[in-house]
């Protein structure tokens, strides 16, 4: 069986370091690991407009953003295919297919969408599209036959979800979708990155993100305001690590290279850390280091980011390819769930031989 990877963002405007570390870091890896037969990563603009449908411009502009976020970090589209959502109609029928196969009580028990729900404020009204979000996701992920899915812990009980309907798909018209495997990032700093404030999840809405395509300057800034340990009032105090957001950022980034390039007089973030937490070691050295090791890390990415916003035309090129390839490959497996249900009559012509013959004997 073919190895296959689906994964993908909403277009709700820049990637940040979040999605880097959680996600996009790791997809460009696997991208070239060579283990995969197959990678489609899709702008999901579909789902975004179900919590954005009275601002579809918003959506259409972001797609652009993300586009130019995925290639600067080294996503090439001639190993992966990057494609939109709303360009595969046959994503869309799928998940109608699978609506039956799902109850609103198991939607309501989904604690991604009532934490979605709850944060946006959509307890007394829930768009119909948004609810059904985890059918939307098992649609994109069976469409495709993915095998692996690379999502962060919060996705967990999407990926439930989609196992769920896989299996009654299944058990009741044939083997015919295949069951995927989550792959969670391995570094457990990554799982979910902190916004700049200490807050559990960095936010466009909340303001607390570092963009991946951030001004040098005014990431700087950001680093330098960012939330740690608030007892920790002189440099002689001793220091929170955990919960402090700067070394959360830390651990997700430095490597012990870092070390020696930016803080020689440590030999990894454990001596870092022992020093903060006995007292002596103040917040300014701290964080001057994180912004040395971030500043390398995303320098390269913002350098691909302005090349490829020269040639606006071909990164549309790319994603009108990716798109064709994207919807060729889910119209396959559209026909397979279509000829498991027989309700492909013009193309079952074991029936229509048989209606023939039926009604040929009258």
């Amino acid at each position: 069986m073919s190895k296959i990877i689906l994964t993908g963002d909403r277009p709700t405007g820049k990637l940040h370091v979040g999605h880097y570390v959680g996600s996009l870091k790791g997809r460009v890896k696997l991208q070239n690991s060579g283990a995969f037969d197959e990678i489609f990563i899709m702008i999901a603009d579909a789902q975004a407009l179900t919590d954005n449908a009275d601002n579809p411009e918003k959506v259409r502009q972001n797609i652009i953003e993300v586009a130019l976020d995925y290639l600067a970090c080294g996503l090439d589209p001639a190993k992966s295919t990057l494609f939109i959502q709303s360009q595969v109609p046959e994503l869309t029928e799928l998940a109608f297919y699978y609506m039956n196969l799902v109850t609103v009580s198991r939607l309501q028990r989904n604690p991604t969408v009532k934490s979605e729900i709850q944060m946006r404020n959509f307890e007394a009204s829930i768009p119909v599209g948004f609810f059904t979000y985890p059918i939307s996701q098992a649609s994109d992920i069976t469409a495709f036959k993915a095998t692996t899915v690379p999502v962060g812990e919060d996705q967990l009980p999407m990926l439930e979800q989609t196992k769920e309907i896989v299996r009654r798909f299944n058990s009741i018209y044939g083997d015919t979708l295949i069951e995927p495997e989550i792959l969670l990032p391995d570094n457990k700093a990554c799982l979910r990155l902190p916004g700049i404030d200490g807050k559990a999840k960095m936010s466009k809405s909340l303001g607390n993100c570092i963009y991946l395509s951030e001004d040098p300057e005014e990431m700087r800034k950001k680093i330098m305001s960012m939330y740690t340990d608030p007892n920790h009032l002189k440099v002689s105090d001793p220091g929170q690590v955990e919960g402090n957001t700067v070394f959360t950022y830390l651990d997700a980034f430095c490597t012990d290279e870092h070390f020696q390039k930016y803080l020689p007089e440590y030999a990894n973030l454990d001596e870092l850390k022992a020093h903060y937490t006995r007292g002596g070691l103040g917040d300014v050295k701290v964080k001057k280091f994180l912004n040395s090791v971030l500043q390398e890390e995303l320098e390269p990415i913002r350098a691909r980011r302005k090349e490829y916003e020269k040639d606006i035309a071909y990164v549309y090129q790319i994603l009108k390819e990716g798109s064709e390839k994207a919807r060729a490959k889910a119209a396959q497996t559209l026909d397979e769930v279509k000829a498991a249900m027989k309700i492909n009559y013009f193309d079952d012509m074991e029936l229509i031989n048989a209606q023939i013959e039926k009604y040929s004997d009258k």
